[in-house]
C-alpha cells in the first residue's frame, strides 16, 4: 500500500532556491496581497483543527506538526501545556507566542516515547511530509487512549484548488519573480490530498471529513478528525521500517 514511501522531493532549481526562505516567510506571514487573501481563506483550516479548543477552552495536552510561524496559536489561546514539531527554526524564532511552547522537536521521532497528548493537530502541512506514513504512524503512538487527531489540508490534486492557485499565488508570484509557481509547488507539496486521507484510514478506525466546498473533488481546503488508532498497525509498520532500515533520519 505504502510501496511509494518515503517520497523523494524534486530538487529545486538554483532561481527558486535562493528566494525559497524569504518566499516563505512572506507566504506564511501574509505580508503580500496574494498571501494575505489566502491567510484569510486558510483561517478555515484552523477553525476546524479548534473547534474542540472552541468548545472545551483547554482540551488538553496538544502537540502541533509542522508548527511554522506559530500563527495557529492565536486561535487556541487557552490550550496549554503545547508541544511542537518543526524543522525550520527560522519560521519561529521571532513568534511572540513562542513563550507558549512547553518543547519544541525537530522530528516527531524525537517526541520522548513517554509523551502523550489529548490532541495532535496538524495545518497545511501534510501534504509537504515525504514520509507520511511514519509520521502518521509515530503521531497516534503518541495519542494517550481517546486521543484524536485533527489536520486540515488544501485539497491538493483537485482542479478548485488548482484554479485557486493559478489565479492568486501562482500569478503573483510570477509577476514578482518572473517564475512558474508550479515548480515550487511541486518541490512542497508531495502527497494529494487523497493520499493523505488513504493513510489516515489505514492507521484510524474513525476519520470524519469536512471540506471547504461542494465536495472534496469540489473543494480548497479539507479537515479530518481522526479517531480509534490501530496500534497493531502503527507498530507492525514502524517494525518494517527498522528491520528494513527504512527509518527516517534519526533524532539529534
Amino acid at each position: 500500500m505504502f510501496e511509494q514511501y518515503p517520497k523523494s522531493r524534486p530538487p529545486l532549481p538554483p532561481d527558486y532556491a535562493k528566494i525559497y526562505n524569504e518566499f516563505y516567510l512572506c507566504n506564511r506571514g501574509g505580508h503580500s496581497p496574494a498571501s494575505a487573501l489566502s491567510q484569510m481563506t486558510e483561517a478555515w483550516m484552523h477553525r476546524q483543527v479548534a473547534r474542540d479548543a472552541r468548545r472545551l477552552g483547554n482540551p488538553g495536552p496538544t502537540l502541533e506538526i509542522g508548527a511554522g510561524t506559530l500563527n495557529h496559536l492565536r486561535y487556541e489561546p487557552l490550550t496549554a501545556p503545547y508541544d511542537i514539531v518543526e524543522p525550520s527554526v527560522y519560521l519561529y524564532q521571532s513568534a511572540s507566542s513562542l513563550s507558549r511552547v512547553r518543547n519544541i522537536y525537530q522530528d516527531i521521532k524525537c517526541v520522548p516515547e513517554g509523551n502523550y497528548y489529548s490532541r495532535i493537530i496538524s495545518i497545511a502541512t501534510l501534504e509537504h511530509i515525504c514520509e507520511l506514513p511514519e509520521l502518521i504512524a509515530r503521531s497516534a503512538m503518541h495519542l494517550v487512549t481517546g486521543g484524536v487527531l485533527r489536520a486540515a489540508i488544501p485539497s491538493e490534486g483537485t482542479i478548485l484548488w488548482q484554479l485557486a492557485q493559478d489565479v492568486s499565488t501562482g500569478l503573483e508570484f510570477r509577476v514578482r519573480h518572473g517564475l512558474d509557481y508550479g515548480v515550487l509547488r511541486r518541490h512542497d507539496h508531495v502527497n494529494s490530498a487523497g493520499e493523505i486521507e488513504e493513510v489516515l484510514n489505514h492507521f484510524f478506525a474513525s476519520v470524519k471529513r469536512r471540506v471547504l466546498g461542494v465536495s472534496r473533488r469540489l473543494s480548497i481546503y479539507q479537515s479530518f478528525v481522526c479517531s480509534g488508532a490501530y496500534g497493531d498497525r502503527c507498530r507492525t509498520y514502524l517494525s518494517r521500517l527498522t528491520a528494513t532500515g527504512s527509518s527516517t533520519t534519526a533524532c539529534d
